[in-house]
C-alpha cells in the first residue's frame, strides 16, 4: 500500500519560505517518482516539481530558483523548499506517487497525500 503524508504548510508572508515534507513507506520512496502539485481555489491541479528514484528533477518554469526539490534516503522523505513565495503561490499542496518516469501530469501519479496548505499574504 502506497502511503503519502504531507506536512509543512502554513501561513508566511509574502517573500518568506516553507519547507514542505512528504514521507512517504521506504518501497514507494524507491520505487516511484515522487512530484508535488499544488490546487488553488477555482483553478486546476498543477504541476510544481517531481524527483525521480535517480535523483533527477523536473520543475514547472513559474517555481524554477525559487523552490527545490530534494530527498532524503535515510528518511523516506521528499522535500519541497520554497523561497521567495508569491500570494499567488497560495494553494493546497499536494504530494503524489508514479510508476513512471519523468512524469509531469497529474494523471500520471496514481496516489496522492492528503494535501497540506500554504497562503502567503502580501
Amino acid at each position: 500500500q502506497v502511503q503519502l503524508v504531507e506536512s509543512g504548510g502554513g501561513l508566511v508572508q509574502a517573500g518568506g519560505s516553507l519547507r514542505l515534507s512528504c514521507a512517504a513507506s521506504r518501497r514507494t520512496f524507491n520505487s516511484y517518482g515522487l512530484g508535488w502539485f499544488r490546487q488553488a481555489p477555482g483553478k486546476e491541479r498543477e504541476f510544481i516539481a517531481a524527483i525521480g528514484w535517480s535523483g533527477e528533477t523536473r520543475y514547472v518554469d513559474s517555481v524554477k530558483g525559487r523552490f527545490t526539490i530534494s530527498r532524503d534516503k535515510t528518511k523516506n522523505t521528499v522535500y519541497l523548499q520554497m523561497n521567495s513565495l508569491k500570494p499567488e503561490d497560495t494553494a493546497v499542496y499536494s504530494c503524489a506517487a508514479s510508476p513512471t518516469w519523468p512524469a509531469s501530469t497529474a494523471h500520471e501519479y496514481g496516489y496522492w497525500g492528503q494535501g497540506t496548505q500554504v497562503t502567503v499574504s502580501s
